[in-house]
């Protein structure tokens, strides 16, 4: 191979390490950025912990009447389609 090829490649290889170096660093500086902002946000939510919530239960007339009120709301649903239809 010819020397100064071997040369120029080194050369063409140096500049592009520089510019990615700068890139990163770059790029490293905005992901700092991004991450303090998450931190400050992070840090404000934390602040008040929310406790676990508990599961909702229902009686037994609550569902009863829950169904029925969705019966009644479907029945009217297939009553609109069948006119319609």
């Amino acid at each position: 191979m010819p020397r100064g090829k071997s040369n120029q490649n080194t050369d063409i290889l140096e500049y592009a390490l520089a510019h990615l170096e700068k890139e990163r660093s770059e790029i490293q500086a905005k992901i700092d950025h991004v991450r303090r902002q998450l931190g400050s946000a992070a840090a404000s939510s934390a602040a008040a912990p929310a406790a676990p919530r508990k599961k909702r239960v229902l009686s037994a007339a609550a569902r009863k009447r829950i169904a029925a009120a969705q019966k009644r709301r479907w029945a009217e649903h297939h009553k609109k389609l069948a006119a319609a239809g």
